[in-house]
């Protein structure tokens, strides 16, 4: 649970130590970008053949030569005396990081055989996903008040030593007993297909649609179908691309990556409302959170005794209908001032999602051999991380051009200052520090009152993400029944 952990705890604080960075390292507009995309970007291009490897040489060695490497980058990038060497080292991280989380899950998969243990595993797995997710503006906010930037790279260390120590006397070694040769060719083109698409979905969020975005996504989409092909034609690929064609399989995935997407995309705009309109520092923001993450951890574990009696596959549609209702909340009763509003539907969405979550990475785990559980983890936090991708990607330009459209500004301000108040609502903030006490009173309600016009739209598009969902979630995985006589889930 460590590397979980420290991945989740990981992805929040780099968002809090952004200006600091900025202003220690000064790198250009460019390379502030690439500190934050490089990670996800490499992450998602390994994330398959790493999977792979575990299966083939051993999950727990995997893990391990991940966990050294993230440990040792993680100090490096903690003392990084330019923009250059900090984007250098977020890529390396992205190699490390890449061998982490496919390697827990399938060892997980491989060292609890019975179902319910199997389930009651991944759920608290999942639950170190939350818990990180409520960890990291916690801990963010309080080493930034306390330290300087680098220590929120140095976080990896003290939790990494302990899993190097402790992982070879209690964790098994597991890995496939008849693997087939390495693939040079399908690693190099797992690369080309995840990379440049998220790259792609990034940009268009940035900046809109253009050469750059066609190019990229046209060779994400080209190297998918090559790979696809060589999958299909080897006899040892891979990744076992049939297993795709297994609704049970299938439609966990695209539940993983909606759900992420969802809660990812809730997340964007409420840090910021809770911050920029109610004006709650980050450490308090971080503290509103933490009731909604709570029940998500509850929501996951409780599920483990709930399908003893009920279809996995009727828990999951409730619960993701349940994170529809908590968009619904925001749609309906969020106020510009109101804290308790906006706890209340991230509770209600975590507790859906949690359930879901839970559910739907143990069908994808226990839909497979256990030989082949690396590569099935891989797709599975691939879901994951597009799922990220597109929630911030998708639901922020919503957001974004809901705002830029809604926002009406007071008179006087010159062509610079409207430019970057149309911008985001921290440029509006940025902005009215300048102003006189008027003029920025009336530019931060207008921006307020514009940001709070686009929370409603995005709340109605995560209603729809999460009603689509769970059709199918009902379509696909309705044939997965509960745990036979043996404690493997039967199939009709």
């Amino acid at each position: 649970m460590l590397p979980v952990l420290l991945v989740s705890v990981d992805n929040t604080v780099l968002a809090f130590a952004l200006p600091e960075i900025s202003a220690a390292l000064q790198p250009t507009a460019t390379q502030q970008l690439w500190i934050v995309d490089i990670y996800p970007l490499v992450l998602a291009g390994l994330l398959v053949p790493m999977g792979s490897l575990g299966d083939r040489i051993g999950r727990r060695r995997l893990l391990l030569v991940g966990a050294t490497g993230f440990a040792a980058i993680s100090a490096a990038a903690a003392c990084a005396p330019s923009a250059e060497w900090l984007v250098a080292a977020r890529g390396a991280l992205g190699i490390f990081g890449a061998m982490l989380m496919p390697s827990t899950m399938s060892l997980l998969r491989n060292i609890f055989l019975d179902a319910g243990q199997r389930r009651l595993a991944i759920a608290i797995w999942a639950s170190c996903f939350a818990a990180g997710a409520a960890l990291g503006p916690v801990v963010g906010g309080f080493l930034l008040e306390h330290a300087w930037w680098g220590a929120a790279f140095l976080l990896a260390v003290p939790v990494l030593i302990p899993l190097l120590v402790l992982a070879p006397i209690f964790v098994p070694e597991s890995k496939d007993p008849s693997p087939g040769r390495i693939d040079v060719v399908s690693i190099a083109l797992s690369m080309l297909a995840m990379a440049p698409i998220v790259f792609a979905v990034k940009e268009f969020a940035h900046d809109g649609f253009g050469p750059v975005v066609a190019v990229a996504a046209a060779i994400g989409v080209a190297a998918t179908v090559t790979f696809v092909r060589r999958q299909l034609g080897r006899p040892d690929p891979m990744l076992d691309v049939r297993l795709f064609t297994v609704p049970t399989f299938s439609g966990a995935v695209a539940v993983n990556l909606l759900s992420v997407m969802s809660l990812v995309g809730f997340l964007f705009f409420v840090s910021q409302h809770l911050q920029l309109v109610i004006g709650q520092s980050p450490m308090q923001a971080g503290l509103s959170l933490v009731p909604g993450l709570a029940v998500m951890v509850v929501a996951g574990m409780s599920v483990v005794a709930v399908v003893r009696w009920v279809q996995p596959s009727a828990v999951v549609v409730a619960g993701l209908l349940a994170s529809a209702s908590g968009y619904a909340l925001v749609f309906l009763f969020a106020s510009p001032t109101a804290v308790t509003p906006i706890i209340v539907a991230f509770a209600v969405l975590g507790a859906g999602i949690g359930a879901a979550e839970t559910l739907s990475n143990d069908l994808i785990v226990s839909s497979v051999p256990a030989t082949k559980a690396g590569a099935a983890s891989a797709v599975s936090e691939t879901a994951y991380e597009i799922g990220a991708v597109l929630g911030t990607a998708v639901l922020g330009s919503i957001l974004t051009a809901s705002y830029r459209t809604h926002l009406e500004l007071p008179a006087g301000l010159d062509a610079g200052r409207t430019e970057a108040a149309r911008q985001t609502l921290g440029g509006a903030h940025a902005v009215a520090e300048t102003l006189p006490t008027g003029s920025a009173d009336a530019l931060l309600a207008a921006a307020g009152e514009a940001f709070d016009s686009g929370v409603t739209i995005t709340s109605l598009v995560g209603v729809v993400l999460m009603v689509v969902s769970a059709v199918v979630a009902w379509r696909t995985l309705s044939e997965h029944r509960n745990d036979g006589p043996h404690g493997e889930a039967e199939m009709v």
